[in-house]
This record gives structure tokens, sequence and C-alpha cells, in this order.
């Protein structure tokens, strides 16, 4: 199955991910800026972290002042998660099933940072999101853009929900990785038919440190984005 090429992907991916997401690019000057300004003030606010990988997000978040919980599909990543953050809560889970530990009404904020991709059909993730947020509270998510994907896999067939795979070289070790890839339709309806108010959506610009490292992809990623982020109100 897809699910589970993806969780060894990442079993291997861990020790080389957990190095590099400090200062990866992509990650410390392009997605991670731009979804913490979406969160806003996290001071005080029970944050649930969903697909935490090696815990970044909740490094910074504990830091503001957020009690957080993190959650991830893979044993390794929930193991540096953990070394990161001691004081954390962390577990394992699939994020595309049911969050049986998680209570009703139980988070202020859900982020789910460049994860939802790795999930099949989206309406069981939205609905347990929506399920443990309190009323009033929001949804933070980033995604690769769907233009983005669109283009870089060459499909022939936009409007399908579409299983895709690459190569990973920018963590030190060549890795395949699954995901699948949608159309904007497909990324904003399951939210809408499942409870949510889109409150913005963003396609996001690199930092002024990312054309430091990477000058090339920053003259890239300010014509034309990879990403998208999208906050969601639990009414």
């Amino acid at each position: 199955m897809i699910s589970d090429k993806i969780r060894q992907a990442y079993e291997r991916l861990a020790p080389y991910y957990n190095e590099h997401i400090d200062h990866k690019p992509h990650n410390a000057f392009y997605n991670r800026p731009n979804m913490l300004a979406l969160i806003g003030d996290a001071k005080g606010k029970t944050i649930l972290d969903a697909a935490c990988g090696p815990g970044k997000y909740s490094e910074i978040l504990l830091s503001m002042g957020a009690d957080v919980t993190g959650f991830d599909a893979s044993p390794k990543m929930i193991k540096y998660a953990k070394a990161r953050n001691p004081e954390a809560k962390f577990f394992i889970q699939d994020l595309a099933l049911p969050f049986q530990t998680l209570a009703d009404r139980s988070f202020d904020t859900v982020l789910s940072a460049l994860a939802m991709h790795y999930v099949e059909n989206w309406t069981l993730t939205i609905k347990e999101f929506h399920r443990v947020l309190k009323p009033g509270g929001q949804l933070v998510i980033s995604i690769e853009h769907p233009f983005f994907e669109y283009n870089y896999f060459k499909s022939r067939r936009y409007f399908d929900v579409e299983a895709v795979k690459c190569t990973w070289n920018g963590f030190g070790v060549p890795i395949e990785m699954h995901s699948y890839r949608r159309s904007l339709q497909e990324c904003i309806s399951p939210l809408v038919k499942n409870g949510f108010v889109v409150d913005n959506l963003i396609e996001p610009r690199p930092t002024k440190e990312f054309e430091t490292v990477d000058p090339r992809y920053f003259k890239k990623l300010n014509t034309f984005p990879a990403f998208m982020g999208i906050r969601c109100i639990r009414p």
C-alpha cells in the first residue's frame, strides 16, 4: 500500500530530516514563517501538531507559550520529536485514521504542515480535525500547491486525485516519496463540506534569508509558488 511506502520512506529519512529541519530553506525560510504567521499568537493556546515530524513546529510553539500535543505515523520521527521537546506530549498516529485518543473540542488550533498530500481521501481527517477543535478554533494547513504539482508531475488528469511519486535529494540521501496530487477544488471542498469556514489562503513567498542560502530557488519561488497555506475556522 502507498501509506506503508510513505511511512517506510519517513522511517528511513527521519535522522536526516531531523538533522536538516532547522535550516533547510524550503522549511525554515519558506513554509515555516508563513505557517507561523497564519497561526498568530500561540501563548496559552492548546495546539495539536498533526504529522509533527521531528517536532520543529512543536519546539517553536512551546517557546511561544503554547501547550502542544503532537503525533506522527513514523515512530522514528516521534523519537526525535520527544528528544527535541521532552515537555510536550507525542504519540504514534496515522493522519488518515481516527484520532481515538483525542477528546472532542480539546484544542484551540490544529496545525498540519506539508502532510495532507499523503492522505488520499481527506474526508475522515478533516472531520477529525473539526471534532477535536473547540468552537472558534482554527485549522492551519500547508500543502504542495496544486498548480505546482500538476506541472511538476506532468499530469494529464488535473481533476483526479492521483497517486504520484518522486525522488527527494535534499536531505542528504535519495528517498523515493509517494503522495497524492489533487486539484484546487479537492483541497478546498473537503474543508467547506465538513464544517469549516476558510478564513485565509496564502501562496507564500520566501524570506530574504532564503536568497542568501539558495538564490536560484529564491528567484523561482518569487515567480511561482511551490506551497499553499490555508487557515480555516470551526464556527
